[in-house]
């Protein structure tokens, strides 16, 4: 039991509950160190009975802050607009100042998970969540076993990028297989057209082969079989009818791969499909069907597109070869650090030089190239062939992949080898038109 001692030094009881009457000017607080306030008249402090609050044993005054006043006196400072801080007790001060703070903002239910800590949504936005609410569920669209990729600053974000560095090549092993394929690409050149056309079909087919099954790694589903017949079928129909058939055959895979995925069971992303099969349609099929228009007998009055065509191909190995041993001899600064690490500028300019080169010996040797137009060339395709090489580096590190193929030792597969070609070959034939060469 315990007890607490009064001013006057009486004890009472703390257990029962009873207060004792005590005269309110005989309790004090004291506080050590302080002194009292107001002004001292002869050592004594006098404070003034308008400024002391009223003592605690007092009945209520009725009295209120000050900060509890709704309206200020106007005036022209435009501060005075601004709301003064309220005290808030009852009912109707919340609702006198709904307009002042929204107190909405502060629910989690209504924020968005995504939203940082000092973001909040709009009034309409809350608005659009209410009415979703009490919206029924839909049915959840057809998605593939993968979800689709939002947008940021890195394109690659949330991609099977590689995180460790490609091992370097074989130069030696890679070599060799460049000057078997040399070989026997000018060997079908001797040949004549069909057979060359024969090849560049066999080519294109493969290479979109190995983009498709690159997508496919990364769980895409494109159309595969129906892509690789369009790239052949695209290729014929240029060779026969010229770049009119592009629309033509453009329109039928669309249609036709409407009906494919309309067709395939199970829950299958469409979207995401069509656009990995046009997408290599249109990069390995359309770009590759130059090729063949360039050849045809059909497109160039004098029979010379055997002659452009042998001088896009030459020229796009110079300048690989070029930017090959000058990269591997002297690289050190990196043409695009975050594509492809390893392609050099070093390596771009010695690929510029061995093509100029390139252009202005072993084009003179083909009628009816000549030392200046040849040179023309040779700029050109050293400005789109570097652009194509890395156009396949960013797929091939956005795929998560050191090379589409494995057909060719030290090379990769087939599109490792003609990515740079695949931009030579429009390069060239509008080159022709623009030279006048034709």
């Amino acid at each position: 039991m315990s007890s607490l001692r009064s001013d006057d030094g009486s004890f009472f009881n703390d257990s029962t509950g009873e207060v004792p009457a005590v005269d309110p000017d005989e309790t004090r607080v004291t506080i050590t160190g302080a002194e009292p306030a107001g002004e001292l008249v002869d050592g004594v402090p006098v404070v003034d009975p308008t400024t002391l609050l009223p003592h605690w044993t007092d009945a209520p005054t009725g009295q209120v802050p000050i900060v509890v006043a709704r309206e200020a006196a106007q005036s022209d400072d435009p501060w005075t607009q601004v709301p003064a801080p309220a005290w808030r007790e009852g009912e109707a001060d919340w609702v006198a100042h709904e307009e002042q703070f929204d107190t909405a903002v502060l629910a989690g239910e209504v924020r968005d998970d995504n939203a940082r800590p000092w973001e909040f949504a709009t009034a309409d936005e809350y608005v659009e969540e209410a009415v979703l609410e009490e919206e029924p569920p839909r049915p959840e669209p057809l998605r593939a076993s993968r979800t689709r990729h939002t947008i940021t600053s890195n394109p690659l974000a949330g991609r099977a990028v590689r995180q460790r560095q490609a091992p370097r090549s074989n130069v030696a092993r890679a070599s060799a297989t460049g000057i078997a394929l040399a070989i026997v690409v000018f060997g079908f050149f001797l040949v004549g057209t069909v057979p060359l056309a024969v090849l560049i079909l066999v080519v294109l087919g493969l290479a979109s082969a190995e983009a498709y099954a690159g997508f496919r790694s990364v769980g895409a589903h494109p159309a595969s079989a129906l892509g690789i017949a369009a790239v052949l079928t695209l290729g014929v129909a240029v060779y026969n009818k010229g770049l009119a058939a592009i629309g033509a055959v453009s329109v039928l895979l669309m249609i036709v791969g409407f009906v494919w995925y309309l067709a395939s069971p199970g829950s299958v992303d469409a979207l995401d499909g069509m656009g990995a099969t046009f997408f290599v349609y249109g990069w390995v099929g359309i770009f590759g069907s130059y090729a063949l228009l360039m050849i045809s007998p059909r497109t160039f009055p004098h029979h010379h597109g055997m002659a452009y065509f042998f001088g896009a191909v030459a020229l796009t190995v110079c300048n690989d070869s070029g930017a090959l041993f000058v990269g591997r001899w002297i690289g050190r600064q990196p043409l695009s650090a975050r594509v492809s690490p390893q392609k050099t500028r070093e390596g771009t300019i010695g690929g510029l030089l061995v093509t100029l080169l390139g252009g202005a010996i072993v084009l003179p040797l083909v009628s009816p190239w000549t030392v200046t137009h040849g040179l023309e060339a040779a700029l050109a395709i050293s400005i789109v062939a570097p652009l194509g090489d890395l156009f396949e580096s960013m797929i091939k590190r956005t795929l998560g992949v050191k090379d589409l193929g494995k057909l060719l030792p030290g090379h990769g597969g087939f599109l490792d080898r003609v990515d740079g070609l695949l931009f030579a070959l429009p390069t060239m034939y509008y080159l022709i038109h623009v030279l006048k060469l034709g």
